[in-house]
């Protein structure tokens, strides 16, 4: 069962701090237990978006159909689900990592998402340039970047800063210690910022 904190990670790296889902989510999440489309409606619109984001990095041109399948199994064992609105996205996520693993098994390969240095030219540097490169994380060329990194390193950025886990949920979504996830994601960072240092880019 999934036990998420709600407090603010202290470690979560600078610039960027995890997603709550807040009270609305919640709100959303006990009415969709109990049949309510509509709330069902409002925990879609606030997760899909970061579903299709990390599986876009998993599975690339696939994302859309892995999503479908991963909805149809939230939609089938909603029932089943106890937790909180954040407990809910680490539990989509969950589903959706399971799905884009069994999609890449039938396919038999990972596809790559390179990414030209000139499209990333948008995104910000200065002083601290991992930190502040997470501000744009959520567009397509960052995602494709991210999903250059080492396995670990990237699905720990994808779930830390794009789906907006925190490190106890996002370590149960890959059965590894939080610690471990604040790690990979840490390395992951700093690989980040030293692509984007050498694709020259140096700020506007």
């Amino acid at each position: 069962m999934w036990r998420v904190n709600r407090r603010a990670d202290a470690t979560a790296p600078a610039g960027r701090a995890p997603h709550p889902a807040g009270p609305d989510l919640d709100e959303a999440l006990t009415a969709a237990l109990r049949g309510d489309p509509d709330a069902f409606r409002v925990l879609y619109r606030d997760t899909q978006p970061r579903v299709l984001r990390y599986l876009h990095a998993l599975v690339g041109e696939d994302a859309e159909d892995v999503a479908s399948e991963t909805w149809l199994q939230v939609s089938r064992d909603l029932a089943d689900f106890a937790g909180d609105g954040d407990g809910f996205r680490g539990w989509v996520v969950t589903i959706a990592r399971h799905r884009a693993i069994d999609h890449q098994r039938h396919r038999g390969r990972r596809p790559a998402t390179p990414v030209p240095a000139e499209d990333l030219a948008y995104l910000a540097a200065g002083d601290d340039t991992a930190a502040l490169a997470l501000e744009s994380v959520a567009t397509d060329a960052a995602v494709g970047l991210i999903a250059s990194l080492p396995p670990d390193q990237a699905e720990a950025v994808l779930l830390r800063v794009v789906v907006g886990l925190d490190a106890q949920a996002a370590a149960e979504v890959l059965g590894k210690r939080p610690g471990a996830v604040r790690m990979a994601a840490h390395r992951g960072l700093r690989a980040l910022a030293k692509r984007l240092e050498q694709s020259g880019y140096r700020g506007v």
